[in-house]
């Protein structure tokens, strides 16, 4: 067990690493002010418009790198950091959204798998360490709840595996969209060779961000595997 906590333990670590680095990155690449002049609206609603999506509205949200596309309104929702600012770190995040637009109006098998998943996942997430531990303690408690407590705690797994399964779908989502984005800003010429670059590299590590968070999804289900199944 002393193995799997070291591993949690230095996931954990990792998971701050990068997003400290991401947002050093993105503040870095905020300085690299695009030579067309661009804000971040106005390439999300251009690469909108070279996919014939019409449909899809660029909206401002409150908050940092709190971006999303949100396909049951169909918009797109930048950060204030993103919505109105003129540099390479927007111009990443804004067309890598889109990117999300895309896949939807094309009908993206795991971008649909992923929107499928979400009411469920979030209604198991809440619930799934709960069962888990209560299971756990119910099962101790003595021998005429330990099968019911065994019970409890598979399914409070099984939750917690729909939690991992979701976090690895979205790593092809994310990677996607991020291609996406990048193949676009390039044939559009929408950046120059510095500025493609920096949105390159801004996009790798929001893309380690999922990845990592993936991993560590992975080895909390592990953990509490061994901990239900191996009770003797």
């Amino acid at each position: 067990m002393l193995g799997f906590y070291i591993i949690i333990g230095a996931i954990s670590v990792i998971s701050w690493l990068i997003s400290n680095k991401l947002k050093n990155k993105f503040k870095f690449y905020s300085n690299l002010h695009l030579h067309n002049g661009m804000s971040g609206a106005e390439i999300a609603q251009k690469m909108l418009i070279d996919h014939n999506i019409s449909d899809v509205e660029v909206i401002s949200t409150p908050g940092m790198l709190t971006d999303h596309y949100n396909p049951k309104n169909k918009t797109v929702n930048l950060s204030e950091g993103v919505y109105n600012q003129r540099n390479a770190a927007a111009a990443a995040v804004a067309a890598h959204e889109v990117g999300h637009a895309v896949q939807h109006a094309k009908a993206y098998q795991w971008l649909q798998l992923r929107s499928n998943l979400v009411p469920v996942v979030s209604i198991t997430s809440k619930f799934s360490q709960y069962l888990v531990i209560g299971g756990i303690i119910l099962g101790a408690a003595s021998s005429a709840t330990g099968y019911i407590g065994f019970l409890v705690a598979i399914a409070g797994l099984v939750f917690m595996g729909l939690g991992t399964l979701f976090s690895f779908i979205t790593l092809p989502v994310e990677y996607d969209a991020s291609n996406r984005a990048l193949a676009w800003l390039k044939n559009k010429n929408i950046v120059n060779h510095e500025e493609y670059k920096g949105s390159e590299d801004a996009l790798k590590w929001a893309a380690r961000t999922y990845l990592v968070a993936a991993l560590g999804s992975l080895a909390m289900l592990l953990y509490w595997a061994i901990r239900i199944l191996d009770r003797d």
